[in-house]
């Protein structure tokens, strides 16, 4: 049964459990972002108590949490995480407006720090084909799954988080799909390429000659048999593309990156990369259409006529 915003008792200031709660249960949030919030509420708290001696930051005023704002920024923390922050304490007043605990958000007209926008650069079709030709000839457990970890990525554009917990049922032969729980608990249906279908039967065949399985349930499994984890996905992306790339950042996201940008310049509708990454809406999907407009003035510069004039 869902969890209801009007059944809640007053809210307590530490730890926070109401909203906690709320958000796990009635925002369906990742465990990681609600340990994100809990960290961000508990050292604004430390904050307010120690230097205004507030018991509660119900009643906390928008010039002390200016203050904050403040001396995280002298410590040196980038604005970007600054705003993660702000974030975390604007879910937590919205959430107080809704159960009554206070009539108006101290942020209400708190304005975002400005950040520089940092384009996250892809992978080249080129150094991603090169890294599956350095992978083709794979006749082990590790290098079968390591490939179609790579495949997978760049075929569906999932996140690491979404690959790490896919389950053996996820996968459908018969329909040429993969089923995908992304952010929120919402699912979606992505189809595999035919070449990625093969690699799936390859690395079956090899994992059911794994001695030892532990956890049968989960696609992506260790040597040991269990659930493969987020820093070793993490590392071999990173161990892979670092001998076909000199891009300094080298990650599942890029490859998601990669993903999303290739299908936009060859034209793919932004509606049908919005479905396919997970994306709640377009604005977060357009991030990715930088590249595509750049690859458009290139093509507008060498072709149009009037250029060479």
């Amino acid at each position: 049964m869902k969890f209801s915003i009007f059944t809640i008792h007053r809210t307590f200031f530490m730890p926070f459990t109401s909203f906690i709660s709320y958000l796990e249960l009635e925002k369906n949030y990742s465990r990681h972002t609600i340990i994100a919030y809990k960290k961000d509420l508990e050292s604004f708290f430390e904050f307010v108590s120690e230097e205004y001696g507030y018991s509660n930051i119900v009643s906390v005023n928008y010039s002390v949490i200016r203050s904050w704002i403040v001396k995280l920024v002298d410590s040196g923390i980038s604005n970007t995480t600054v705003n993660r922050k702000i974030s975390s304490l604007r879910t937590y007043y919205k959430f107080l407006l809704k159960i009554g605990d206070i009539d108006v958000s101290p942020l209400a007209k708190h304005k975002s720090l400005k950040t520089s926008k940092k384009l996250q650069v892809p992978f080249s079709e080129k150094e991603i084909e090169n890294v599956l030709d350095l992978l083709k000839e794979a006749n082990d457990f590790n290098g079968v799954r390591n490939k179609l970890i790579v495949e997978l990525f760049y075929s569906t554009g999932m996140r690491r988080t979404e690959l790490v917990n896919l389950k053996l049922n996820d996968v459908s032969l018969s329909q040429k799909t993969i089923k995908v729980l992304g952010k929120r608990n919402k699912e979606r249906i992505i189809p595999l390429l035919p070449s990625v279908l093969e690699s799936i039967k390859e690395y079956l065949t090899f994992r059911e000659k794994l001695e030892i399985i532990k956890e049968a349930s989960f696609l992506f499994l260790t040597l040991k048999g269990v659930k493969i984890y987020e820093t070793l996905v993490y590392r071999i992306i990173n161990s892979y593309f670092s001998t076909a790339s000199e891009k300094v950042k080298k990650s599942p996201h890029i490859l998601r990156h990669s993903f999303a940008t290739h299908l936009l310049n060859e034209g793919a509708d932004l509606k049908a990369v919005k479905e396919l990454l997970g994306h709640s809406s377009l604005a977060s999907t357009q991030v990715y259409t930088h590249n595509s407009i750049a690859k458009l003035k290139q093509v507008y510069q060498n072709s149009h006529p009037r250029n060479s004039k």
